[in-house]
């Protein structure tokens, strides 16, 4: 370009040069010698810059994106003063290369007249993502990848993106186990958009990579399997192998190396570590694995002092810490002892309970003298916190009140860890939150000696439905609905604005329910459940009422001939409360009942001589239950037990009849039932392995007695055994129906040898049964609780309590699965095997699939 009116330096004529920006993040403004035909003309000075005005800038380049835009962001102004060379024309190139959407800047010098300059801002715009696939994977695997790389269309691609994307492709294969996995992204011009691509993903996992061989070297004071075992997820291909898969995945391998560390410490070798260890691969399929351990000395306590305690005394804080001059030095259960110990009482806990919020306690070792380490215990006290405010966040349904009477932190009250430990379990029994999502958080004001408590919550959805129907044979269709409202509010009945779709929050419980099987047999039960009664104690009021009719056909070819009938009302109220003896863990609910029992021309299996007759039972309960279980979906830790004793007024010692004589009518017999009963329930909840894995034991024991050997027990109450606990036609509706899976609904029953031959009795009076469960959870979602079992149980049923055996059990194993999904409790699935013949019903047991819905097999 050549300017011949122009009469310019030789340093001007240098300077119109083009300023170049590589594409790199470190741009950069290049001045070339070549500007014109008249440059080699004259020598550059670069080391005396000359100051100019703005004259104009012109942008080249922007197809779609606004050039005033980029003018402003680029920093440079028409009118305003620039140094050429110098650091402006670098800044405005940096400035436009951030924004992300140029692939590459520069800034030439288009024009020179006198002191003005005029500028032009070359660049290429990147293309914008119009769409993106996949290929060389499945239509699922596609999707689970478009979750995870979150390409969003429209966005200016980029090589961040671009490089982000593949890593995030790649680990993900890695976490299971394909290493080698290739990732290509081709960028294919859109044929229908302007300045648009799109992104061809091209996928190739090659071959899943496992481990042939961990060799390690230097392991001699301790056992190599052990330390083996401590590596949980790299482990070697054998056959076999199905818990434990030997792929490798390298952040599972980091991890393991830090747990084979720990082992180490654990037993004392402090200075243990891995000086060197290598992956190297044997081919595309395997990889081997060599680590060289160096164990060092191993150590023991000696002499443990303490400084700065003055609540306690050395002694008492020594018999907390239960560690002696001796033993192994281990930090890990040093720091336990400490801080928090989940199998007893900790130093931390002393002092956090009585409200020593501010506490802490280093552990320093002052002396390493051969193989025994001195420890002092460098303890700060501080002051005693208070509680200030109680702040609650997240609970979009549930009332402030519902929760702050469940909160054991009260404002004015000395900071405890326990009552924060406790409130959260109270909390997550609610049933209202994910107690996975239960966050407590203090807030310690030291200048004032106090602390907040904050609670963050996330509701969950609570209310049941329970809705199962079929085709029950010759009696038609059989339907259940029911719905509970586990957070009701009958206070807000009259604000329309509270019904989603009924009010709620108030922590109230509402059950309706209705089973029907045709005409042949119909259930309606409604109950309602205050559990603050008053809103000042936890003394729950539970009301309720049910009707049931049960009709009988001629035969199952006529079932629709009815020819007797049993109707049942009933009718109960229960008053409960919390106890604070032996410990506030422990519950007790008593409750009356009153029933009516009218029986037309109705025959039931094992007690034939009441068919027609009209009977009341009046029956005082009273449970007296404790239970510490930590999570009532899927329990990890605690305890429950509960005792349940049911008592009717004994009629016939009050009364002056002789129920041994002949001449006593059935209806004078069975007018007035009576009976007292013992039902026993234990569970208990331990963790094996981890987190996750969890052993349930559970125990259940009944026994029913009458107070008159000569009245006897009647129709209405029994025990039955066998499948999911569900009612069978065939017996009163009286009777207590439990579960053994293996074995058919009903079946296992006390038969009674009639001409010969074994014939049902009306049920059990005593009964026990054992159950051992290895739980392992799918997915601890609130919106769907997942878990697998697998399960070993046994027991049975007797007439009599001298045939009472605890050891004669009808034992059964098998598999299942729950489900827990808000909206319809615990579904359940289970096969079983049962091993153990039935008297009376050869085919009882063996293999069964059962089904439960909104329950769990008791």
């Amino acid at each position: 370009m050549n300017f011949p009116h122009l009469k310019v330096s030789t340093q001007l004529i240098a300077l119109i040069s083009t300023l170049v920006l590589g594409t790199s993040f470190s741009a950069f403004a290049q001045f070339g010698t070549n500007y014109s035909t008249q440059t080699n003309k004259y020598n550059i000075d670069y080391s005396t810059p000359i100051e100019y005005n703005i004259a104009g800038i012109n942008v080249v380049g922007a197809n779609f994106n606004d050039k005033n835009a980029l003018i402003n962001i680029s920093g440079l102004k028409v009118g305003e003063k620039i140094m050429i060379p110098g650091d402006d024309i670098t800044k405005a190139i940096k400035k436009l290369w951030r924004l992300g959407i140029v692939g590459d800047v520069k800034i030439n010098v288009s024009e020179i007249t006198g002191n003005d300059v005029y500028l032009e801002i070359e660049l290429k715009e990147r293309p914008k993502l119009s769409r993106y696939y996949f290929e060389g994977i499945k239509k699922g695997q596609a999707s689970t990848l478009s979750d995870k790389v979150s390409l969003v269309k429209g966005r200016i691609v980029t090589d961040a993106m671009l490089k982000n994307t593949t890593n995030i492709i790649k680990k993900h294969y890695a976490e299971k186990g394909f290493k080698n996995t290739d990732v290509k992204i081709v960028k294919e011009q859109d044929p229908v958009l302007s300045n648009a691509v799109q992104l061809r993903i091209e996928v190739n996992k090659n071959e899943k990579v496992k481990i042939n061989d961990i060799e390690l070297t230097g392991v001699e004071e301790l056992s190599e399997k052990k330390v083996l075992r401590k590596m949980k997820k790299t482990k070697e291909k054998r056959f076999g192998r199905i818990f434990t898969p030997s792929k490798f995945i390298a952040e599972e391998y980091d991890n393991d190396k830090k747990s084979v560390i720990s082992y180490y410490n654990e037993q004392g070798y402090r200075n243990a570590e891995i000086v060197r260890d290598s992956v190297y691969d044997v081919n595309e399929k395997l990889v081997n694995i060599e680590m060289d351990i160096e164990e060092g000395q191993k150590f023991f306590y000696r002499d443990i002092t303490w400084t700065g305690n003055y609540k306690y005394t050395n002694e008492q804080l020594g018999r907390v810490l239960a560690i002696k001059k001796g033993d192994v030095y281990n930090p890990d259960e040093l720091n336990k002892r400490l801080t928090f110990n989940p199998n007893g009482t900790d130093i931390s806990a002393l002092y956090m309970n009585d409200g020593y919020l501010f506490f802490n306690i280093t552990p320093v070792e002052v002396l390493v003298e051969g193989d025994s380490i001195d420890i002092e215990m460098r303890v700060y006290e501080g002051e005693q916190a208070y509680i200030d405010n109680i702040i609650i966040n997240g609970n979009t349904k549930t009332s402030d009140h519902v929760i702050m009477r469940e909160i054991r932190t009260t404002p004015g009250e000395k900071f405890s860890r326990a009552d924060l430990i406790r409130t959260q379990r109270e909390l997550a029994t609610l049933g209202y939150f994910d107690p996975e999502q239960i966050g407590i958080n203090p807030v310690p004001n030291m200048a004032k000696g106090t602390v907040d408590i904050q609670y963050d919550l996330v509701e969950k959805p609570n209310d049941q439905i329970e809705l199962s129907g079929g085709w029950g044979g010759y009696y038609g269709f059989v339907g259940t609905l029911g719905l509970v409202f586990n957070n009701f509010s009958l206070k807000n009945i009259p604000d329309m604005s509270t019904w989603k779709p009924l009010p709620s929050g108030d922590g109230q419980r509402l059950s309706l329910r209705v089973q029907a099987n045709g005409r042949q047999f119909q259930t309606y039960s409604v109950s309602f459940t205050e559990p603050w009664l008053g809103g000042r104690k936890p003394n729950s009021l539970t009301v309720s009422y049910s009707f049931s009719k049960q009709r009988q056909g001629s035969s199952i070819y006529s079932p629709n001939n009815f020819t007797g009938s049993m109707g049942i009302h009933s009718a109960s109220v229960g008053l409960g409360r919390r106890l604070k003896w032996p410990d506030d863990y422990f519950i007790m609910n008593n409750s009356i009942n009153f029933q009516n029992y009218r029986l037309d021309n109705f025959y039931t299996t094992g007690f034939l001589d009441y068919p027609t007759g009209n009977s009341y039972s009046f029956t005082f309960n009273t449970t007296i239950a404790r239970s510490s279980v930590d999570n009532p979906t899927y329990p990890r830790s605690g305890s429950s037990v509960s005792l349940q004793v049911a008592l009717t007024p004994p009629y016939s010692l009050l009364s002056n009849k002789d129920f041994s004589a002949e001449d006593v009518s059935t209806d004078d017999r069975y007018k007035w039932v009576e009976y007292h009963k013992y039902m026993f329930d234990n569970a208990w909840y331990q963790t094996i392995v981890g987190e996750k894995l969890v052993l349930a034991t559970r125990i259940h024991m009944g026994f029913i007695a009458s107070y008159n050997k000569d009245k006897g027990l009647g129709p209405f109450e029994r025990f039955i055994l066998g499948g999911d606990g569900l009612t069978s036609n065939s017996y009163l509706l009286g009777t207590e129906n439990i579960g053994l899976r293996g074995y058919e609904n009903n079946s296992i029953v006390p038969y009674e040898v009639i001409n010969g031959s074994p014939q049902p009795g009306s049920g059990g009076v005593v009964y026990n049964k054992y159950v051992m469960e290895l739980r392992y959870p799918v997915s601890l979602n609130p919106a769907a609780t997942i878990y697998l079992l697998g399960f070993a149980e046994g027991g049975n049923n007797w007439g009599t309590f001298d045939e009472f055996n605890p050891f004669d059990l009808k034992r059964s194993a098998g598999l299942g699965a729950r489900i827990f999904m808000p909206a319809f409790g615990m579904l359940g699935i289970d096969w079983a095997y049962g091993f153990d013949d039935v008297v009376g019903s050869p085919n009882a047991g063996g293999s069964q699939f059962h089904f439960t819905i909104g329950q769990q097999i008791r």
